[in-house]
């Protein structure tokens, strides 16, 4: 993953005006919460950024939430603007192919936009291993990708486009689809992009 090139994103844009921006992760908040798992349920936001979800999440009263990503700048912006409630969380800088966890540490993983950027077999494979690691049997991974006529590019990188079924042939066999679902979002700048979103659940 670029590490600079996030970097650059979270140091010179808006958090507000990038294309992945969510005022509220609506639809990653319901899946997450729609696996059925407890608040006190380990979780992991993959490429967590400076997104809204990990509000959310505190908000709905999860209370083992762990958020990683690969540019500082973007998890300082959380950690400013949750002020007292960022101590709830676990902060993690890191590439997810090289971050260090533990067996079945997590009960659910979470990738909004994240894994799309892995666009060789090696790094998919790598992506998988590290949640098959990770995530206990029984857990979930709640994914979303752009869709298959979503875009090509975003944010000037390279992006692979997957239809859901393309998605979960990817995870399987560690993982088996339980749900899909389409979503078309609305960028800051008025843009559309088709994201599918999966949950899937770790054999």
């Amino acid at each position: 993953m670029q590490e600079e090139h996030w970097e650059e994103v979270y140091q010179t844009k808006a958090v507000d005006r990038v294309s992945w921006f969510q005022s509220k992760a609506e639809t990653s908040l319901r899946l997450i919460t729609d696996t059925g798992m407890s608040h006190d349920a380990p979780l992991i936001d993959i490429g967590s950024g400076a997104s809204r979800l990990i509000d959310n999440l505190i908000t709905s009263g999860f209370t083992k939430i762990t958020a990683l990503d690969i540019s500082t700048s973007a998890l300082n912006a959380s950690k400013k603007r949750l002020k007292a409630k960022a101590e709830q969380v676990t902060w993690l800088v890191g590439d997810v192919l090289e971050s260090a966890f533990a067996a079945g540490q997590f009960a659910i993983w979470h990738d909004r936009a994240v894994f799309h950027f892995l666009i060789t077999p090696e790094q998919q494979q790598r992506y998988v291993e590290q949640a098959a690691h990770a995530v206990e049997q029984g857990g979930y991974v709640v994914i979303a990708t752009f869709a298959e006529d979503g875009p090509e590019k975003c944010s000037g990188l390279p992006a692979q486009r997957y239809s859901a079924q393309q998605l979960a042939e990817v995870f399987a066999p560690q993982f088996s689809l339980v749900h899909t679902e389409r979503e078309i979002h609305k960028t800051p700048h008025g843009a559309e992009q088709k994201f599918n979103y999966c949950v899937l659940r770790r054999n």
